[in-house]
Parts: structure tokens; C-alpha cells; sequence
């Protein structure tokens, strides 16, 4: 878990940091070697494959609808000035590699889950804005644009995220709970 805290982190800077000094390629180079390592890591990289692609897209698609809005400013990585920049995706589908390991003590707390998109998106945001690696058009509405969207998109990716679960070395069927339950009961 802790390998894959720091993962996460390294990854989170190396595409802030590459993205606000004109490497956008860097974080995107990162990233890859780090889904590298998760997907060579996981029982079965197929489904988190999926998991990883789903959050990449997602991440386009909110991000992009931000950029668009004119609430996200980005320095570097974009295709059309009105996209996200594929540093950002990269970002996306990076987090997806912690909702299988870091974070799946919280894939059955949906509840906590939204409340925590709704406060460190902004923040994380809000810390790649101090680096340089975004700017807001208008700051409170980005920000509070951002707390929307991961309020959203947390439980979303968590409900993916057991869906496809490619960290686990057995697919869970709905027969599983019930006779773990029955062995768990003494008598």
C-alpha cells in the first residue's frame, strides 16, 4: 500500500511539474512506467486495465467540460486550447491505479468517498495551481467546479473500481458474502 501511496505522489508531481515548465511528456512518461508497474503487479491487469482506461476517460471528459468553461487555464499539453491536456488525463488514470490498493477501504463508503472528492479535488487543484501546472479563470468557481465534478466522480470510479477490481485474486460473486457470513457465525 505504501509503494503505491508513493507511486500515486511521484506521478502527481512529475505531471504538475512537467506540465507548468513546458514537459508535458514528462508526467505523461511517468505515468506510464507507473501503470506499468501496477498492471505487471495485478492479478488480473485485464479488468484494471478497464478500470484505468474508464478514469483516463472520465477525466477527459470533466476536465475538458472545465477547460471549456474557461474555469480551468492550463500552461502546456493541450491538442485544442479548449481540451484538457494529456498530462491531466495521464493524472486520471493514475489515480485509478490507488482505488484498488490505497483507497479501497473506502470502495464500500460512497457517502465518504463523495465527501472526499468534494474536498481534495479542489485541493490537489488547488496545490498544481501553487505549482504553476493550472490556473483558474475565475478561482472560486473552479474550485467549486471541481469540488462538483469529484463529488461525482469519486463513488463513480469507486463503483467501477470494485466492478473492476484487478488487484483482487478472485472475482467476487454475490454467493461469496453469504457463506462468509455463514462461517463467520459460531455454532
Amino acid at each position: 500500500m505504501l509503494l503505491n501511496i508513493i507511486a500515486f505522489q511521484v506521478g502527481w508531481f512529475a505531471c504538475v511539474l512537467g506540465g507548468a515548465h513546458g514537459w508535458p511528456w514528462l508526467g505523461v512518461v511517468v505515468t506510464a512506467a507507473l501503470v506499468a508497474l501496477h498492471l505487471f503487479r495485478a492479478a488480473r491487469p485485464r479488468a484494471e486495465t478497464v478500470l484505468i482506461l474508464f478514469s483516463g476517460l472520465l477525466g477527459a471528459v470533466a476536465d475538458s467540460l472545465l477547460t471549456g468553461l474557461d474555469l480551468l487555464r492550463f500552461p502546456s499539453g493541450q491538442w485544442h486550447p479548449r481540451f484538457a491536456p494529456y498530462w491531466m488525463i495521464a493524472m486520471w488514470m493514475l489515480f485509478a491505479t490507488t482505488l484498488n490498493v490505497s483507497l479501497r477501504w473506502l470502495k464500500p463508503r460512497l457517502g465518504l468517498g463523495a465527501l472526499l472528492g468534494a474536498v481534495a479535488g479542489p485541493l490537489a487543484y488547488y496545490g498544481g495551481a501553487k505549482l504553476g501546472g493550472v490556473s483558474f479563470g475565475n478561482p472560486f468557481a473552479g474550485l467549486i467546479a471541481v469540488a462538483g465534478v469529484w463529488t461525482l466522480a469519486m463513488p463513480l470510479l469507486l463503483i467501477i473500481a470494485n466492478h473492476w477490481n484487478g488487484m483482487a485474486e478472485t472475482v467476487p460473486t454475490s454467493a461469496e458474502p453469504c457463506m462468509s457470513a455463514k462461517a463467520d457465525k459460531p455454532g
